[in-house]
């Protein structure tokens, strides 16, 4: 695969691990960027990893209890 060759919604699918389905309606929010080529969508691989890059967030930390709360007795 060339690098500047545009990607299809299948191909830019089975990159990010995400079903097709998920690919369309990421593009048709909006939210995955696109090449328009009349009525066809196209991607292009820079502008999809980029798009990856931004989405990364920090992740928070986890803080475990020490002890698990017991239900107290008795039925309501």
């Amino acid at each position: 695969m060339t690098a500047d060759r545009l990607l299809d919604a299948d191909e830019v699918a089975a990159m990010l691990h995400v079903p097709v389905r998920w690919v369309r309606d990421a593009t048709r929010d909006g939210r995955l960027p696109v090449v328009r080529l009349g009525r066809y969508c196209r991607y292009d691989r820079a502008d999809v990893l980029g798009w990856v890059e931004a989405q990364k967030c920090s992740g928070r930390a986890t803080t475990f209890r020490s002890r698990v709360p017991v239900p107290r007795g008795g039925t309501n």
